[in-house]
């Protein structure tokens, strides 16, 4: 699964790695502990170009009758997305981008569990599968959510975790954004683990057990 993860990037260099025809988000600042139904960085297409903003992390289906189903749906399996009625329109018309340059996951260890940070090698920029819905609130205003989606864990992260959000590459990435392809032929294709070899795991402080802790040393090995 992908529950937190971390996005310290420059804004300029997150505007060109994806290309985004839009002004960036003025509100945009580093974050070391992004957690569940904040506000996430993702960039959308309408086929032709991509726009960049914030949407809410946890999916709300437009269908809901309450927001919090959204807590619930923070991630989305790679592999029934076309059978859930939460995100099967929402996969074949509103797949994103969530912007990020690490994410946390914990692994079991004999003194409980231990946080560990993943990136890739390089430690650049990269982006997770997503997709996102508007959700008309009770007082009548919109609200834009967004999930995350998983695959099997790659070969050194299934020590750690089962699940592992799905990690498109570069390459990929237009097409999962195009809102023109709906068939799951274009688009299931890429949803497979990230390779192995170009990733790096390493622990770091517990203090990251904490969604209200953002702060740079949560980055820093142990």
């Amino acid at each position: 699964m992908c529950g937190r993860f971390t996005l310290f990037a420059p804004a300029d260099e997150i505007a060109r790695r994806f290309q985004v025809a839009n002004r960036f988000p003025d509100s945009y600042y580093p974050r070391y502990n992004i957690a569940p139904t904040q506000p996430v960085l993702a960039v959308i297409s309408d086929g032709k170009q991509n726009r960049i903003g914030y949407l809410r992390w946890g999916l709300i289906p437009p269908w809901a009758k309450d927001e919090k189903i959204g807590n619930k749906l923070i991630n989305a399996r790679a592999e029934t997305l076309t059978e859930k009625p939460s995100f099967r329109e929402a996969v074949r018309r509103r797949r994103c981008l969530i912007v990020a340059d690490g994410f946390y996951e914990w692994a079991q260890t004999v003194h409980g569990k231990q946080p560990m940070r993943v990136q890739l090698k390089d430690g650049r920029l990269f982006a997770m599968a997503g997709l996102w819905e508007r959700w008309r609130a009770p007082d009548g205003n919109w609200v834009n959510t967004c999930t995350i989606v998983t695959t099997e864990a790659n070969e050194r992260l299934k020590a750690i975790h089962p699940r592992m959000p799905v990690i498109l590459a570069e390459e990929d990435e237009a097409t999962w954004l195009d809102p023109s392809l709906e068939d799951a032929v274009f688009w299931q294709p890429l949803l497979k683990s990230y390779p192995a070899d170009e990733m790096v795991a390493y622990p770091v402080s517990n203090k990251v057990n904490r969604a209200s802790y953002d702060a740079p040393e949560l980055i820093e090995p142990l």
